[in-house]
């Protein structure tokens, strides 16, 4: 009688657990989200750079100046465009839910990571490989918003699997400052803890987050290797 008793409460016990660590997930993935948003991941790529590689030698002033300016240029000026659209109700989600509303923030987002490569290139006369990363990221970009036009391909991917790319390539190109294949394996595995994020948040299915990670990886890796 006892478990006939019991058993309602531990079903409803068990539903309560279940709700609660569902909540925790969706938590962690909204951080992780936000975390690695695609804004923020032209200046997590120019701190690697410029930390993880022989330029780690270069003075600090200046090579927390080119951050400085990478991240204004790459992350703080789409932000202003994307709230400002917001401000004026050309989009209704901040997040760009709306595959159809993302048209015009890829478009600024890709002019602001030609004159971030512009600003490494003709400014800082930074290293091609540098250089590369940020026109990567323009070309990811670009394919992306191409992409989009018939299909929600995942920027936050793109984004991430850029920043595999380039620890990559640093590591065979041998431009590392020390040995980067622990970094690497974390930033895999970040990578696929992004991936996770974003389908339970539904904002991707698996096929679209698989796509974004090929399209940021391949973009990247072509231009390094090509040109850097």
């Amino acid at each position: 009688m006892a478990f006939f008793f019991n058993h309602p409460s531990q079903y409803t016990l068990m539903k309560a657990n279940d709700v609660k660590y569902g909540r925790i997930l969706v938590g962690l993935s909204r951080f992780a989200s936000a975390m690695l948003s695609p804004l923020l991941i032209p200046t997590y790529g120019v701190l690697i750079a410029l930390w993880c590689s022989y330029l780690s030698a270069y003075d600090m002033g200046l090579r927390v100046t080119v951050l400085l300016v990478v991240a204004g240029i790459t992350c703080v000026l789409p932000m202003f465009f994307i709230a400002t659209l917001h401000h004026f109700k050309l989009i209704t989600d901040k997040l760009l839910v709306n595959r159809k509303e993302r048209i015009l923030p890829f478009i600024f987002t890709l002019l602001c990571h030609a004159a971030a490569a512009y600003y490494l290139y003709s400014r800082v006369h930074a290293p091609m490989w540098v250089v590369m990363f940020s026109a990567g990221g323009a070309l990811a970009v670009l394919t992306s918003a191409v992409v989009n036009h018939w299909w929600k391909i995942s920027a936050h991917m793109a984004g991430m699997a850029g920043i595999v790319a380039l620890i990559y390539n640093m590591h065979m190109m041998m431009t590392e400052a020390f040995n980067l294949v622990w970094v690497l394996m974390v930033a895999v595995l970040i990578c696929g803890m992004l991936g996770t994020a974003r389908i339970v948040l539904g904002r991707h299915t698996l096929g679209q987050v698989l796509a974004g990670a090929l399209n940021g990886f391949f973009c990247v890796s072509l231009l390094m290797q090509l040109f850097g």
